[in-house]
């Protein structure tokens, strides 16, 4: 998921910790230049843990959390949108991106404590907030908003793992493997094909911005989700949430096929009656990317309900 289970077939060789911000070619049209270079960013935490932090516009606090194998890139299309009303939060998670890989075990609690440190440094120990949570940020936010209490006023959870239901594409799903010494365009093929095949349901969407994207953060990602997202770590912690329940789910989404999505819409109904559960029809896992104009009218209207 956001590679979670679903990109371990094309795993490319650990990197170095690149410290500089992504690079794209001058022929790709993108935000994420304008984006990086508006930013404020901010390092958390003390040497060997620090945290990076992309953070813009003004108001309510939100954190976005990205997806395993991601970065905060996956929000490319959604910050701007976000920060015309928020405060917008956006890390490299803890060893992804620009952050510092965190010592082993590297358990969704462990990520959240790291976090969590970082919000209290960028917002002080008793500020309200919302968090939003894409697959394996899903249940990253899940642990971070048990532990935040009433801080939190609004999760929004979309595609993520964590139900003890199976998070790997269905059986027979054709995915291309790296090979050494691949050059840069057949790498970027692979990377291609596999999105078509895993996060993104419609393949004309598959750009070079979602290609570069995609090939960027796996080079940098350190840690991996591995077994958490098949195991209930979201629902065991799910209890201890007091917060307003919100999910936007991929009608396309691989690995939340419809019988499964409806078993987890009653899972989190369970803990919230009131649940907002909405799917973006025929968008896939990635759908903040594949059809960012819906799930950016769908954040803005579900937040606007928070501390209200």
């Amino acid at each position: 998921m956001a590679g979670d289970g679903g990109l371990r077939p094309y795993r490319t060789a650990q990197p170095q910790k690149q410290e500089r911000g992504l690079k794209f070619p001058e022929d790709i049209i993108d935000p994420v230049s304008d984006l990086e270079a508006s930013a404020e960013l901010v390092m958390t935490g003390g040497p060997g843990a620090q945290v990076a932090w992309h953070c813009f516009g003004a108001g309510r606090a939100v954190v976005l959390l990205h997806g395993d194998f991601g970065g905060w890139t996956h929000f490319a299309y959604n910050i701007g949108p976000l920060a015309k009303q928020f405060r917008v939060l956006v890390p490299d998670m803890p060893g992804y991106g620009r952050s510092d890989t965190p010592p082993e075990p590297h358990a969704p609690e462990h990520l959240a404590t790291l976090l969590l440190t970082g919000l209290d440094e960028l917002l002080g120990p008793d500020t309200s907030l919302d968090i939003v949570g894409f697959s394996y940020g899903g249940i990253i936010a899940g642990h971070m908003a048990a532990r935040l209490g009433r801080r939190v006023d609004c999760l929004v959870l979309s595609g993520p793992g964590g139900f003890g239901m199976r998070t790997t594409p269905p059986d027979g799903t054709e995915l291309f493997a790296m090979r050494p010494g691949m050059s840069g365009p057949e790498i970027d093929a692979v990377h291609r094909h596999n999105l078509a095949k895993l996060m993104i349901a419609d393949a004309h969407k598959v750009d070079d911005l979602a290609v570069r994207i995609q090939r960027d953060n796996i080079e940098r990602a350190r840690v991996r989700c591995g077994k958490y997202p098949d195991t209930t770590t979201l629902l065991e912690v799910l209890p201890q949430v007091t917060a307003r329940l919100c999910a936007i789910w991929g009608g396309a989404d691989i690995f939340n096929p419809p019988e499964q999505r409806a078993r987890q819409e009653a899972a989190l109904r369970r803990f919230d009656p009131g649940l907002d559960f909405r799917v973006v029809p025929g968008a896939g896992h990635w759908l903040f990317y594949e059809a960012p104009e819906i799930a950016d009218a769908w954040l803005v209207e579900m937040l606007e309900g928070a501390g209200h």
